[in-house]
C-alpha cells in the first residue's frame, strides 16, 4: 500500500470517527416544524445550534476578520489546506463549481476556504489558491489558536502528520457546511455529493429563508 493510499484510509477513518457522534444521517422524515425540513439530507445530533460559531482569523489579504465580517451572505465553507495533494483541491474545484451552478441562477453564495495548516498557508498563498478556484472564494488562516477555535467550532477535525518537517501531510475531516445570515450553520455536505446536487440542495435552503 503506497503512501497516498494509506493517507486517503486513514483520513476517512479519521473523519467517520470524529463525526459520527455528532451527524447522523436521515433515517426518517425530519419533524415538521424545521422550516428547512424539506431541504434537508441529515440530521444532527443535539440539533444544529452545536455546529458554528464565532471565529477570528487572518483573511487572504491580510486583514484580521471575523465570522460577521466573511458570513454576511449565504456561504458554504471547507476546512483543508493548499498543500493536500488530492481531497482538498477536488472538495474546493466541486464547491466552486456549485457556487458557480447557482450564481447562473441568480444565487449569491460566498465559497469559504479556512487553512488548517497556518503554519504553511500564508494569507499569500490562500490567496493565489482561492482566485484560482473563484473570484469570490475568500481565504482564510491565523495562528494555530485561531485556526483550531474555528475547527472546533464547526466540530471538525485536523492533525499534523508526523514524518518530514516541510512536505507533511494533514488529517483532517472533509464536510461543506452551509451557513445563512442571520440564522447560521444549516447542513453539511459529504464530498461525493456532485456539484448540480450540491447547488439544488443550498437553493432550497436559502428559498426557504
Amino acid at each position: 500500500m503506497n503512501k497516498m493510499t494509506i493517507y486517503a484510509v486513514v483520513t476517512g477513518l479519521t473523519t467517520l470517527a470524529v463525526v459520527g457522534g455528532l451527524i447522523v444521517y436521515k433515517m426518517a422524515a425530519p419533524t415538521t416544524d424545521d422550516r428547512f425540513a424539506q431541504c434537508r439530507n441529515s440530521v444532527i445530533a443535539g440539533g444544529t445550534s452545536q455546529i458554528g460559531g464565532p471565529f477570528t482569523l487572518v483573511d487572504e489579504n491580510g486583514a484580521t476578520v471575523t465570522d460577521q465580517d466573511v458570513l454576511t451572505k449565504p456561504s458554504l465553507i471547507y476546512f483543508g489546506y493548499t498543500y493536500c495533494p488530492d481531497v482538498c483541491p477536488l472538495d474546493s474545484a466541486r464547491n466552486a463549481e456549485a457556487v458557480s451552478i447557482l450564481d447562473e441562477r441568480g444565487y449569491d453564495v460566498t465559497p469559504v476556504f479556512i487553512s488548517i495548516d497556518p503554519e504553511r498557508d500564508t494569507p499569500e498563498i490562500l490567496k493565489e489558491f482561492t482566485d484560482y478556484l473563484h473570484p469570490r472564494m475568500i481565504g482564510l488562516t491565523g495562528s494555530l489558536e485561531q485556526v483550531k477555535a474555528a475547527s472546533q467550532a464547526y466540530r471538525t477535525y485536523f492533525r499534523k502528520q508526523e514524518g518530514d518537517p516541510e512536505y507533511y501531510l494533514m488529517d483532517h475531516s472533509t464536510f461543506s457546511y452551509l451557513t445563512l445570515p442571520d440564522v447560521g450553520f444549516v447542513e453539511f455536505f459529504r464530498r461525493d455529493v456532485a456539484p448540480e446536487s450540491l447547488a439544488d440542495q443550498m437553493a432550497c435552503f436559502i428559498d426557504a429563508l
